[in-house]
């Protein structure tokens, strides 16, 4: 029998080898791009195209996210996808790209099947959106992809009490926690539309594991990069934004609130104290740097404050106890502009530097 098996797949083998000879022989100018995609390379200079952000263009990283996802579809026509019925929402649509846009329905669960299989298949970047909230459904299907390390990329929008008057049922609180808690996971939460474009091109240079990127529904400012440090640092997982001679305060933190620690940093050196600004987009790409650059970053001893709109237990690593406070939500949300719920919450630059003030 196992001598069966094996003359049979020999057969099989050279039966596909010769398909494929004649394949390259009959389409050689399609045969080299077929063996890439299948193979996984990326072309040189994929990214070359990515979109450019300045100071004057303040927006939702959504749609930050849709404009890079379209500029990354010109160069990178293995890149299909879609969304669980929220493609307006999520900015997932690949303009002009036909077959190229999936339409899953309200399944969750169902996309993230789907999403497993195209790459299992191979010869494709398949992604999928919906509300962070809604992570929730698809869970089976994402814990697969990490315990499998396959490489869907998660387009999650709406991700935090930011998304406003939809109340606590739409309001994520403890997803980006439970999504950390999964093993080969990788979840990136970007500041502003030019470290979208960074997370991006991670996501589509990653490998072994699924990727998420969580992103705003409101409009956010952007960080501007001849003050601050570039968005490039993104690749570490967390960056050094703004600072001062020997720091005597971190503030760090992710997505929307970045823009709440940058206006704490400047209240804070405008009275003579010396903070230090850290944009902390992934928790999983700092965790994997060599501990003298986590310490260059994050200085031993010095008072942390981590300032994020959801549950803080991802947070405990990073603000050890007694030195420093984890400003986060460990209740559900409210129904509110989120200008009034960031402010019902204690998540404003004045707590930043009235909590930053306590630890002085």
């Amino acid at each position: 029998m196992e001598r069966r098996a094996k003359d049979r797949g020999a057969r099989l083998e050279s039966d596909w080898q010769k398909k494929w000879d004649g394949y390259r022989s009959a389409h050689p100018d399609l045969a080299p791009e077929l063996e890439r995609r299948l193979a996984g390379r990326l072309p040189a200079g994929w990214d070359a195209a990515l979109p450019v952000f300045g100071p004057k263009d303040a927006q939702a990283t959504r749609a930050a996210s849709g404009k890079v996802l379209n500029a990354i579809a010109a160069m990178l026509p293995e890149l299909i996808g879609g969304s669980a019925d929220l493609t307006g929402s999520n900015n997932t649509e690949i303009k002009g790209g036909g077959v190229r846009n999936f339409h899953f329905g309200v399944r969750e669960h169902g996309m993230g099947a789907a999403l497993n299989g195209i790459v299992l298949h191979g010869g494709f970047i398949p992604f999928g959106g919906t509300f962070l909230i809604f992570s929730d459904y698809m869970r089976p299907s994402i814990r697969l992809a990490a315990l499998t390390r396959l490489r869907p990329i998660y387009v999650f929008t709406h991700d935090s009490i930011g998304l406003g008057e939809d109340g606590p049922t739409h309001q994520p609180i403890e997803q980006l926690a439970a999504l950390r808690a999964i093993p080969n996971m990788t979840v990136i939460r970007p500041s502003d539309a030019t470290e979208v474009v960074e997370a991006w091109r991670a996501a589509i240079a990653h490998r072994n594991g699924p990727v998420a990127l969580v992103l705003t529904r409101q409009k956010v400012a952007v960080v501007d990069r001849s003050k601050y440090a570039p968005a490039a640092g993104l690749q570490r997982g967390g960056y050094v934004l703004a600072d001062s001679p020997r720091p005597d305060v971190v503030l760090m933190a992710t997505g929307s609130e970045v823009e709440l620690i940058l206006g704490a940093h400047e209240r804070l050196k405008a009275d003579g104290r010396r903070p230090r600004a850290v944009s902390m987009p992934c928790l999983e790409y700092f965790a994997r740097q060599p501990q003298d650059y986590r310490e260059a970053v994050l200085p031993p001893g010095v008072p942390r404050i981590a300032v994020e709109a959801a549950a803080p237990q991802s947070w405990y690593r990073w603000v050890p106890e007694n030195q420093g406070v984890i400003m986060g939500i460990e209740r559900f949300g409210e129904s509110a502009p989120y200008q009034r719920i960031y402010q019902e919450f204690g998540l404003t630059v004045d707590a930043v530097v009235a909590q930053a003030t306590d630890l002085a």
